[in-house]
């Protein structure tokens, strides 16, 4: 760019028409704003410190860990998560407030520190045109951000920003921002007037086209002179109470936001935090019972709503609604630290959460994985369910469910020497695995040995096993409840029990994996009874194991569910399918815990497609998927839900699917979703409409 003056005079004055008393006002303010801002985050700091103790490593590796959050946050890849417009409205605030946050600093460096120094400044010539022109840019951006965010809003009113904690101070914060963003550009324009438009201004085309607009609407350059003072101490101010108010409002989340993606963990809610051995511990009885964690987990939300509406617990008419059990409790402690009232955390009525909230959770982590600030509301509301079953505020139904696993070791209350009576229709003799080495250890799990429906599962899949050659066995009557929704609901430690006694059972078998049914003991064997310390509890007299060891801590031991160990067959070849042995139109629906918990989507697809059927996805699949009810103990409970979600699933499978009325199979890969979605079919009415069945129900129907 050829420059009308030399490169000295490329820039422009730092506090014009301010004067020195004006600067050391500036000054003053400033320190006090900083005061304010460090003391607030110092009281944020110390809240953190009186929650307990996180029996999960948040602070290891903590520079892989910094630079994994900043990859996170800056390329805000989980804003653009099933959201576009939300997605380039917060890039577009977050890099332009960084990119100005950044040019301030500059200036400060340049002003208090290099000009005292080198008697020069740097904020001339090429470098400043270039940052003038990069901070008109971002602060373009930024502007555009914020009124997106405020068309949003106020325009058209997104159902899921609005709630019963939205208050005033988000309507602050937008405003807030909006007036510094708008603010900053009039005051460039007033300066650019008022010196009679330099030249070399041009280059900063933000400023330029707004001191352009303010000249064509009658300001002279006197004008200008006169109104920029009451500009830049607008503009001074604005930024200043916005920075004090940073640790006592919402804009804490720009800080505790990145917090907490850098503490996260990224096995949360598959694996849940363990609970010392100590009975008298407490769960949620005072609300520095919750982690370090979990209270920056409160202070992280955001209330952007993006859990409230991917909760099938929500959508289904349930109290539940993750994003205000949070805040509740953030509310809660605010309160009890401004001396308010102490009361239950929670309580069948009377408490800060209600109990049916939390019955209501399917433990399905679809608010986790929505979670843009990766919150962990799975570990906060399986404290609050542990602390249910500590005061005996259990679902009736629940309550006959714990007593027959722990008078007969499954959850039908059936005579666990039945469990492997659904062999007896197989006309081939079926391995006991506790007598001879087998290469997979099958653990079927108790829906598919004791519920007639998934009985016909279990008999199909045996079949296929068969058909391919596989060295299987199963552990008869040794086998029990594997525990995986029970600890969901919060029975801690008949949970342990049921692991040290399968983990004991497993170390005097000889096999070369472990094969699950229901990806529930899937995903409890595989993620949660490696972090079981089976030590602390192997002398309890009330526990049934005695083994002391850290089972599978390396994670030599294979844990797999079926459709992976199947996959691999037919990719093998071993099962002799061709590709066009069906010809039905179906679509296939994601159970929970396979897909959002394990990240297994292709494997049932692929067995789905070597049988020759033709899928169609729902519109909701893989990580989006919506869960059928069952998860968190749902199975075992009765939710007057409108519509239930298995018939919402249903529903969708026949009415929003690209082949819509034409799906005749609704597929399943899991014993309790098929149990759910059967239940789905006659309530909802679909009984004539569809069918559902198991991918391997599919498969054996493929072959034989």
């Amino acid at each position: 760019m050829v420059l009308s003056a030399g490169a000295s005079e490329v820039t422009r004055p730092t506090f014009w028409q301010i004067g020195d008393v004006g600067k050391v006002l500036f000054y003053s303010l400033a320190v006090i704003t900083i005061v304010i801002l460090l003391v607030g985050i110092y009281l944020r700091i110390r809240a953190y410190s009186r929650g307990s103790d996180d029996s999960i490593p948040r602070l290891n590796d903590i520079g892989h860990r910094i630079l994994g959050g900043a990859k996170i946050v800056l390329s805000n890849e989980k804003q653009f998560n099933r959201d576009l417009y939300g997605g380039l409205m917060h890039a577009f605030i977050l890099w332009g407030f960084l990119t100005l946050l950044i040019g301030t600093t500059i200036l400060a460096i340049d002003i208090d520190i290099i000009r005292p120094l080198l008697g020069e400044s740097v904020w001339v010539g090429d470098f400043y045109l270039s940052y003038t022109f990069v901070m008109d840019s971002m602060g373009l951006l930024f502007v555009v951000g914020v009124g997106m965010a405020i068309y949003r809003r106020y325009w058209k009113r997104n159902h899921r920003l609005w709630g019963r904690h939205t208050s005033w101070e988000d309507d602050v914060f937008v405003w807030l921002l909006f007036l510094i963003g708008v603010g900053g550009f009039f005051l460039r324009g007033l300066g650019i007037v008022g010196r009679e438009f330099p030249a070399h201004e041009s280059v900063g085309f933000v400023g330029w086209i707004t001191a352009r607009s303010l000249e064509a609407a009658g300001m002279t350059s006197d004008m200008a002179i006169t109104l920029y003072p009451l500009g830049w101490w607008s503009h001074a101010l604005l930024a200043f109470i916005f920075i004090a108010w940073i640790p006592y409002a919402k804009p804490m989340h720009m800080l505790t936001s990145f917090a907490n993606v850098v503490t996260r963990d990224d096995d949360a809610g598959r694996r849940l935090p363990g609970i010392p051995a100590d009975l008298d511990v407490t769960n949620a009885d005072d609300i520095h019972d919750f982690t370090w964690k979990e209270l920056l987990d409160q202070d992280a939300c955001t209330k952007c709503g993006r859990c409230s509406a991917v909760c099938p617990a929500k959508a289904s008419g349930r109290p539940l609604d993750p994003r205000d059990v949070i805040l509740d409790l953030k509310r809660y402690r605010e309160s009890v630290a401004n001396g308010g009232d102490e009361r239950a955390i929670i309580a069948d009525g009377g408490g800060v959460i209600h109990k049916d909230t939390m019955e209501s959770c399917m433990a399905c982590m679809a608010c986790m994985d929505a979670c843009p600030v990766e919150i962990e509301h799975l570990n906060s509301f399986t404290r609050l369910q542990r602390q249910l079953m500590d005061e005996g505020e259990v679902d009736p139904n629940v309550q006959d469910v714990l007593q027959g696993v722990m008078q007969r070791g499954n959850t039908f209350g059936e005579n666990n020497a039945n469990r492997a009576g659904w062999t007896d229709d197989l006309d081939f003799e079926v391995k006991d695995a506790r007598e001879e080495p087998v290469e997979y250890l099958w653990y079927v799990g108790d829906f598919p040995s004791f519920d007639d429906r998934n009985k016909e599962v279990a008999r199909s899949l045996a079949k296929l096993f068969e058909s391919a050659d596989v060295e299987w066995g199963i552990l008869f009557d040794d086998e029990q409840y594997d525990g995986n929704d029970i600890r969901r609901i919060g029975e801690e430690f008949l949970y342990v029990d049921l692991a040290g006694h399968h983990v004991e059972t497993f170390e005097d078998c000889e096999f070369d994996a472990i094969v699950c049914t229901d990806p529930h003991s899937f995903n409890t064997i595989k993620n949660e009874y490696p972090e079981v310390d089976f030590a602390e509890f192997a002398d309890d007299p009330m526990m049934s194991f005695e083994y002391d060891g850290d089972w599978n801590a390396d994670g030599k031991i294979e844990v797999k569910h079926w459709t992976q160990v199947v996959e691999e067959l037919v990719t093998n070849g071993r099962l002799g399918l061709t590709g066009d042995e069906l010809d039905y139109t179906v679509t296939y629906h994601d159970p929970c815990h396979l897909g959002r918990y394990n990240d297994e989507y292709e494997a049932p697809r692929e067995l789905i497609k070597a049988t020759g059927c033709d899928l169609y996805e729902m519109p909701r699949n893989r990580a989006d998927s919506f869960c059928c009810g069952g998860g968190g103990g749902g199975v075992w409970m009765d939710f007057d839900d409108e519509p239930k979600p298995s018939e919402e699933r249903l529903r969708e499978a026949l009415e929003d699917t690209e082949a819509g009325a034409e799906v005749e199979k609704f597929v399943v890969a899991c014993p309790q979703c098929t149990t759910m979605y059967e239940d789905g079919r006659k309530t909802g009415g679909f009984e004539d409409d569809i069918e559902v069945v198991d991918v391997a129900e599919l498969l054996i129907e493929a072959i034989e």
